[in-house]
């Protein structure tokens, strides 16, 4: 800002523009609450079903969030706007007491030109009137006066260029709609982009040769902006992607003793966390060099990069930096897709990413666990996945440039990343967390508060693709899946309950693939109860909701039991492949309840009542002596249908506590509390057994 700019400075037109921003945030939070308490609260009250449940809600949700974006950026633009006109208007008076104080001094600046200015006297002694009698002066006079001057400008020149810089980089973060970064003043955005550019700078400079005191900074300082919007955009703009694929490769690399990665190794995976969480907000940006950003990341990941000792490609350093954080949705699927295709090329598992390019001396690139060294690309992405629902449903659906959901649970063969050659695969694990939140809408579904969503067509054909691929595995049925398919199907269980129970097979999900993945996940008896005790609550939710025909709600009930039945003694009693029985079948039971929050439950039947009826079946049937399997398991049908008779008691009986005055009304014979009702249920499961026998073609 030059002087005469500075001291003609008239903030008429940027009063009128602070008011005028505060009518428009006064107006956008009467708007951002009625949309908020009062359209998306009634969406989410409502009992919508079908496109209602998905589409409406969904797009009721986003028009919520945007009034609130929107008052959020409002207001952060009011207090840009008003902390600067309040800093210029203090400048000016600065300005104006300087130049009072030269005068008196007989010494005041002009401009030069060029926004530079310089001291002059008022009156020259030689020009003075006869009589006028002209203050003196030194030098220091003047030297104090152009300091002061210039300071002020300096000032006020920051003032302006910062705001002007928050003003565009708060823009820049939304391309359509707005922002949701917010500042309560100038000054804290401001010193949030010059925190990520002395950062990136550090980086790009230093690398991995910096100090170690100069790495805990770098560390505290993305630790205390990893959630700042602005701070992330700018850092990783700054850095830019080849930037941030080097810097790992280089500081995951061990070669000597004073290497950061063996003198900094306990605050790697602090810094690993909060790298990745700043990167993940960064791709939340709309700016044009975050979405160039993102483009040349996808393409430099498949790069290979040279360290000290080895070569690594930008896939694996990458992925190991999305472990954590919300990533953008399209970012994570074209990177997915690339990913994907380069692993369909190298032809796996002919040439591993533990091998081949690296050799033995590839570094261990993940270090917020011990569980694996984050050589597998597929771990981290797929822990991005899940972390990001939606993104993980496209993912799965995605048949174009190639089938993504075949080649992840179908084709692909994993190797071990882990340091011991015992315990579950990350990668396998990784993939099962990831299909969950694609079929269900859920990151993780055991955190507090979760509740169940109605499902998107999306959804419903990632749940139906994800359970072909895995049933076509067969006796290759990853273990390490077992519990995340147990609860896609408790997450479909009202589909997942019609299809067990229809006796013609006509109800959706394929038979077939229910029983091939029910038995594959029957071999473990965890898993097992895990999905029986689902099927529990979509059973229940099924008898509480059935009013036209209540008898049909407990036919169904027998059917499925018989069919989960089937499927338990298909893996227990499956020799033709050798024993593929897990061994906790041979332990004393150790399962532990853990409730059906995300089961679809019906007319808000959420709550202790249905709880205690799943508690009280489940608690009957784990005292069945068909779960009693051991080196003597029954091998005759027969006996183990016979023995699973407390589960379909239990039952009938929650059945008659909702039915009780239909069952005993004289039209409906046969259901009566202290028999009709338990020789319904028992034939309606032999029924089921027969249906699953014929499935798996033992009649």
């Amino acid at each position: 800002m030059d002087l005469e700019t500075l001291r003609h400075g008239n903030f008429a037109q940027l009063n009128e523009a602070i008011t005028a921003w505060k009518g428009v945030v006064d107006k956008l939070k009467a708007l951002e609450t009625d949309a908020r308490e009062d359209l998306k609260a009634k969406a989410d009250k409502a009992n919508w079903a079908g496109l209602n449940a998905s589409v409406s809600r969904e797009f009721i949700t986003k028009t919520a969030g945007e009034f609130s974006d929107a008052h959020t950026q409002a207001t952060t633009i009011h207090n840009v706007l008003k902390d600067t006109r309040a800093e210029l208007v203090e400048y000016k008076t600065e300005l104006d007491q300087a130049l009072e104080r030269g005068r008196k001094k007989n010494i005041t600046v002009v401009p030069t030109g060029n926004g530079g200015f310089t001291v002059t006297m008022v009156i020259h002694p030689d020009r003075a009137a006869k009589g006028t009698q002209v203050a003196d002066h030194s030098q220091q006079d003047v030297d104090h006066l152009r300091d002061d001057v210039q300071r002020i400008l300096n000032r006020a020149t920051e003032s302006d260029t910062s705001a002007a810089k928050v003003l565009k980089a708060i823009a820049d973060q939304a391309e359509v709609g707005f922002s949701g970064a917010q500042y309560k003043d100038r000054d804290s955005a401001a010193d949030a982009l010059k925190k990520a550019e002395e950062a990136a700078k550090l980086i790009k400079e230093k690398g991995d040769e910096m100090t170690p005191a100069e790495f805990q900074k770098l560390n505290s300082t993305l630790g205390a902006y990893k959630n700042d919007p602005l701070f992330q955009e700018k850092f990783a703009t700054t850095l830019g992607p080849k930037g941030v694929l080097e810097f790992w490769a280089d500081l995951t690399e061990v070669s000597s003793p004073n290497d950061l990665a063996r003198t900094q190794l306990n605050q790697l995976g602090d810094f690993q966390k909060n790298l990745g969480l700043t990167l993940a907000g960064a791709t939340q940006s709309d700016s044009p060099a975050m979405r160039a950003w993102e483009n040349d990341m996808v393409k430099l990941a498949g790069e290979r990069y040279q360290t000290r000792g080895s070569q690594v490609w930008g896939f694996q350093l990458m992925s190991n930096l999305m472990r954590v954080g919300d990533y953008d949705d399209k970012f994570l699927n074209k990177y997915g897709n690339a990913l994907v295709e380069t692993e369909k090329k190298m032809k796996l598992p002919g040439n591993f990413w533990s091998g081949g390019v690296g050799g033995p001396n590839m570094p261990k690139m993940n270090f917020m666990s011990d569980e694996d060294f984050g050589r597998d690309p597929m771990t981290g992405f797929m822990t991005a996945l899940a972390n990001s629902p939606d993104a993980s449903t496209e993912f799965f659906n995605a048949k174009e440039p190639q089938d993504n959901a075949e080649w992840v649970l179908k084709e692909r063969t994993s190797f071990d990343d882990t340091p011991l050659d015992d315990g579950p695969n990350p990668a396998l694990d990784a993939t099962g967390k990831a299909m969950f939140a694609a079929v269900s809408g859920v990151s993780d579904p055991g955190a507090e508060g979760v509740k169940f969503q109605e499902h998107t067509p999306e959804q419903t054909e990632a749940m139906k693709r994800s359970l072909a691929f895995l049933a076509q595995t067969e006796n290759d049925f990853p273990a390490e899946m077992r519990d995340d398919m147990a609860r896609a199907m408790g997450n479909h269980g009202e589909a997942v309950h019609k299809s067990m129970s229809d006796p013609l097979g006509s109800k959706g999900l394929d038979s077939g693939q229910l029983m091939e993945v029910s038995k594959q996940i029957s071999r473990n008896k965890d898993s097992y109860g895990l999905l029986n005790e689902q099927m529990n609550f979509a059973i229940l939710a099924d008898i509480h909701t059935e009013k036209a025909h209540p008898e049909d709600s407990l036919s169904k009930a027998g059917r499925t039991v018989g069919f989960l039945e089937e499927a338990r003694y298909q893996a227990t009693n499956d020799k033709k492949d050798g024993d593929l029985t897990d061994a906790t079948w041979k332990k004393t039971w150790t399962y532990h309840l853990v409730g059906g929050a995300l089961t679809p439950l019906g007319g808000g039947l959420i709550g202790d009542p249905l709880q205690r009826g799943v508690d009280a079946i489940t608690t009957a049937w784990l005292q069945d002596k068909s779960n009693e399997i051991n080196e003597t398991a029954k091998a005759e049908h027969k006996e183990t249908y016979a023995s699973r008779n407390g589960q379909l008691r239990a039952i009938a009986d929650e059945w008659y506590k909702v039915n009780s005055d239909w069952a005993e009304d004289p039209a409906h014979e046969g259901y009566s509390k202290n028999h009709g009702v338990y020789d319904s249920i028992g034939a309606s499961a032999n029924d089921g057994n027969k249906k699953a026998e014929g499935v798996v073609g033992d009649q």
